[in-house]
């Protein structure tokens, strides 16, 4: 009897931890990535259905590889995979790897050694243990998940490394094939873990776009969300990183960057970064968004900026406030400089899902774009730095 009892317990326990790991990610996902608005409820005109259909589309930004999905089915939950990207005509789409967020993360001020909520999650959903306490692995299990749906779906799923690898996906598209492109990148420079090598690493796992900073201060330089404050810039291994990734033609992100980091990138003669998902400041002024001082500066070294869908960077919850911090960026750097950088699965609320990107066209029309500014923002300029820098 007694033995039944402990086999019985036993078994209710490993339910128990089943059910957890099945369940427990996905509402977690739920909660932070949600759809914020009625999708049905923002009409889209003939003329702007027809002309979302000639874009060649691009984002800067989604972090959907960390919430361990097969991004080539289709989700009831996040913002965005493979079916709804390729629904939404998108045909470039910048994935980033996610690998520490500190715990009470704010636009204000994070602490380098504050708890990580990615640990937690990463043991959550069973990702491999050499993850758990590894900030590279965590970057390269990612990356490896989407090489693996690549292999199997190269028909729809191609990983984009090169400029010839851009032009071969944009020729296939131009014939009628339904492919999206990725590019691998990482939020944030710690997966480097203060080890030029590892540049090496991740740039042999395709790796081909580096944030120098996230949330916090890192080996590489000062956060706009750090402790060092605005004085605390580059560092000598950041500068060593920046060196590198410019020989392999690798693309500099200074989202999250603090702003002396970013001027002292800005410095280095031949760097060309982007700002891939923002706002603009002058139109909606938060901590979040960069001075447009800087914003300018970066667009004058070659770069472009990427406008994000939430509402903590454009100050709405809709379309037409998306639509409104995009012509504020055309006024402050012009149409050649501003694209799209969703934050897509990111942790932040957005109105629209992948599928419906559609209404964005046309909220651009009803804010008075041209179809040519239109055609750059949506994806023209990106698909430009990406042939010119790659």
């Amino acid at each position: 009897m007694f033995k039944r009892i402990i086999l019985g317990l036993l078994m209710l326990v490993l339910l128990a931890a089943a059910a957890f790991f099945t369940f427990a990610p996905a509402y977690v996902e739920r909660g932070l990535n949600p759809i914020t608005a009625d999708q049905d409820a923002w009409p889209v005109s003939d003329r702007a259905r027809e002309l979302h259909k000639t874009l060649v589309i691009g984002d800067w930004h989604a972090d959907s590889l960390l919430w361990d999905r097969n991004l080539l089915k289709r989700a009831d939950r996040g913002q965005t995979d493979i079916p709804r990207l390729i629904e939404g005509n998108v045909a470039v789409q910048v994935f980033t790897t996610v690998t520490k967020s500190p715990r009470g993360q704010n636009y204000d001020q994070n602490s380098t050694d504050a708890p990580d909520n990615i640990t937690p999650l990463f043991m959550g959903q069973l990702r491999p243990i050499k993850s758990w306490f590894s900030l590279r692995e965590r970057a390269l299990v990612q990356a490896r998940d989407l090489e693996r749906m690549a292999a199997h779906a190269p028909e729809t799923l191609q990983i984009i490394r090169s400029a010839e690898d851009l032009r071969a996906l944009l020729e296939a598209r131009a014939t009628g094939a339904k492919r999206l492109g990725a590019i691998v990148g990482t939020e944030g420079g710690h997966p480097l873990e203060g080890d030029l090598a590892n540049l090496d690493v991740l740039y042999d796992a395709g790796f081909r776009l580096i944030g120098l900073t996230h949330f916090f201060d890192n080996e590489l330089g000062g956060s706009l969300h750090g402790q060092g404050g605005e004085g605390s810039g580059l560092t000598e291994f950041g500068r060593q990183v920046i060196d590198g990734m410019m020989q392999r033609r690798m693309i500099i992100d200074l989202a999250h960057a603090g702003p002396q980091t970013v001027r002292d990138v800005l410095a280095i003669e031949g760097a060309r970064p982007i700002l891939s998902h923002t706002g603009i400041q002058g139109q909606c002024n938060t901590h979040r968004n960069l001075p447009d001082d800087l914003v300018k500066a970066i667009v004058a070294k070659g770069g472009v900026v990427g406008i994000g869908y939430w509402s903590d960077v454009v100050c709405g919850d809709s379309p037409a406030a998306i639509a409104a911090a995009i012509k504020a960026a055309i006024a402050l750097v012009g149409e050649d400089g501003v694209s799209l950088g969703s934050d897509y699965d990111g942790s932040v609320g957005v109105p629209f899902d992948a599928a419906h990107l559609v209404v964005l066209t046309q909220a651009l029309i009803d804010a008075g774009l041209s179809d040519q500014q239109i055609a750059k923002v949506m994806g023209g300029n990106m698909m430009r730095y990406l042939s010119e820098t790659l």
